[in-house]
């Protein structure tokens, strides 16, 4: 959510927002609907933007009416307040069943005073989460492992804990990568259980992983890559055994895209707007680790 919708979002009081959902949910169905004859071979012409950050929603909507699902779940974290996610328009719209996690327990008790928020089955957790205990966590939701989507937004060691994931075996996977890391380079963050962006890099920038080391781990677990979002923020993967000649793998250098998106912070802590080129000489000569040779890098 931006900074102009959220101040909206407060100035219109509690009637007001439950207005504001009413009027977004059904344009997101009709978007939702005339997407369903376009091609699943091309989903960025599917992308559209209800709850999601950027065209995720949209992405997600073609996905999840083209493959088989056996459990209408889904499981996200890092959610913040849930105001802008990746799975709450699927739950608003198709009546998913959710879990959702946060580290702060402020933001997850935020999820709760959400309009309308006790018509849905939705659980929460505040938990930081780790390779360690991601799946605990993810047990803890008491979804059968055959989920329908796992969407991992951590901000830090989301390719470590992608990797760790073997609780669940779920349909479709959403991670979110760092376009700044380029798409020549499998590296990520080294591990540290305790990672917290700002604390790493004042910038914010440094986190996460390229999309390339995303792809790779995602291989080895039995998925493939069919898109990312063209703000290039999010990556989406399908189990390979829901794979067919309409819906294609593609190759990171295909599937890669630039991001626009300007939201680094200065030493001062405020934002900044560096452009892409400025972003990536902030956190010059930051430690990478390059997985496929498990050497420590410069950025």
């Amino acid at each position: 959510m931006s900074l102009r919708e959220w101040l909206g979002w407060k100035l219109v009081g509690s009637a007001g927002r439950r207005e504001l959902l009413e009027a977004r949910l059904p344009q997101g169905r009709m978007q939702s609907e005339s997407n369903a004859a376009k091609p699943v071979s091309d989903l960025n012409a599917c992308e559209f933007k209800v709850f999601s950050q950027f065209g995720e929603d949209g992405i997600i909507q073609r996905l999840v009416r083209y493959l088989p699902v056996e459990h209408r779940t889904f499981i996200e974290f890092g959610v913040e307040n849930f105001a802008e996610s990746n799975c709450r328009f699927l739950m608003m719209n198709d009546n998913w069943r959710g879990f959702v996690m946060d580290g702060s327990a402020k933001q997850i008790e935020r999820i709760h005073r959400l309009p309308d928020i006790w018509k849905y089955d939705l659980s929460t957790k505040a938990a930081f989460i780790t390779s360690e205990n991601v799946n605990d966590l993810l047990t803890s939701s008491g979804f059968d492992s055959d989920l329908g989507i796992l969407s991992i937004d951590v901000d830090g060691n989301d390719c470590r804990i992608l990797e760790a994931v073997d609780a669940m075996r779920p349909r479709i996977l959403i991670v979110e990568y760092n376009a700044l890391f380029g798409a020549a380079r499998n590296i990520t963050v080294p591990y540290d259980a305790a990672f917290e962006k700002f604390g790493a890099h004042y910038s914010g920038l440094y986190f996460g992983a390229s999309l390339g080391a995303l792809a790779a781990v995602a291989a080895k677990k039995g998925y493939s890559l069919v898109a990312t979002e063209s703000s290039g923020v999010n990556a989406f993967f399908v189990r390979n055994d829901l794979m067919d000649a309409a819906l294609t793998a593609c190759t990171v250098a295909d599937g890669f895209h630039e991001t626009n998106v300007r939201q680094s912070r200065g030493r001062d802590g405020k934002l900044d707007y560096l452009n892409r080129k400025g972003q990536s000489t902030a956190i010059r000569g930051m430690p990478v680790l390059n997985i496929d040779t498990g050497a420590v890098e410069g950025f």
